[in-house]
């Protein structure tokens, strides 16, 4: 099953037929909020907002175990995220979709980053942490939608909440990066330990503030303006995915604790068997 998570203006989803509203604590605390479970273009899929009801969570106070473990205990297999990003590169333009398919973790450690440790050992791999199949089956879907999609990008993940200064936006373009948003580590490397297909559609909204022109440096107000003006083509693109057959997940994620776990099940308590059998369905 498809899961959606709705970042900066995406606190739900219009024409979703909600059928069931999923709440509840799990093993690693408390989700963002209530998941909608529910059907859109005749299409089972699964919504939650990644900040909160009211834009009420900053980036750093996020549960993104909570979140995860949530949707995959809801049955997701796949995950598409949608962010506010920023754009570090000319030809990423203010307006764009851009897929990203690798990252660099510039945050500082205040975020919870795995489910492992505490008695439970396993080192999964994130070299290839996006998966290719759903990157592409969106591309294609803007394709068809008549939405252009950029992807092959690189996102750098800062801590925030505060906006970056000019040096360390330049620092992030030597260091290879077209993208920077603050949400999307540790989700991405999450979803993966939790087995699940993972791609993220950003939404970029100005050219951070690695340009001269003050007058392009990104502010709040700046960042909900574009960000509304770009959300309509990317559920545009949403609905022209879901109005296809869905892409099957790679088993490169959906069975990543296949070699990954090094502690056996017999050295475990009954509480971690149970959270770990919900991460390997």
């Amino acid at each position: 099953m498809l899961a959606i998570i709705g970042g900066t203006g995406l606190y739900d989803l219009q024409g979703l037929d909600i059928d069931e509203r999923l709440g509840g604590d799990t093993p690693f605390g408390t989700p963002s909020g209530e998941i909608l479970k529910g059907r859109l273009h005749g299409r089972s899929l699964l919504f939650l907002a990644r900040h909160g009801a009211g834009h009420r969570l900053l980036p750093h106070e996020v549960n993104y175990r909570a979140n995860i473990f949530a949707l995959k205990r809801a049955g997701a297999t796949q995950l598409l995220g949608f962010s506010a990003v920023g754009s570090l590169a000319l030809d990423v333009a203010p307006g764009t979709l851009a897929m990203p398919e690798q990252y660099i973790d510039w945050t500082r450690g205040q975020r919870d980053r795995t489910f492992f440790g505490g008695g439970v050992a396993a080192h999964v791999s994130t070299a290839r942490p996006v998966s290719p199949a759903l990157v592409t089956a969106v591309q294609a879907a803007g394709g068809r939608a008549g939405v252009a999609v950029k992807r092959g990008l690189t996102y750098a993940c800062v801590e925030g909440p505060r906006l970056g200064t000019q040096a360390e936006s330049h620092l992030l373009r030597q260091v290879g990066c077209h993208l920077v948003g603050m949400t999307n580590v540790p989700e991405v490397f999450l979803a993966r330990e939790a087995q699940m297909a993972y791609a993220t559609v950003g939404l970029v909204t100005d050219y951070d503030c690695w340009l001269e022109d003050p007058a392009l440096h990104v502010s709040v107000g700046a960042i909900f303006e574009r960000y509304g003006q770009t959300l309509a083509l990317a559920r545009q693109v949403l609905d022209a995915l879901l109005l296809a057959d869905p892409p099957q997940p790679e088993a490169e994620s959906r069975e990543a604790l296949r070699s990954a776990l090094l502690t056996p099940d017999a050295a475990m308590s009954p509480d971690q068997q149970e959270w770990l059998r919900v991460l390997r369905a």
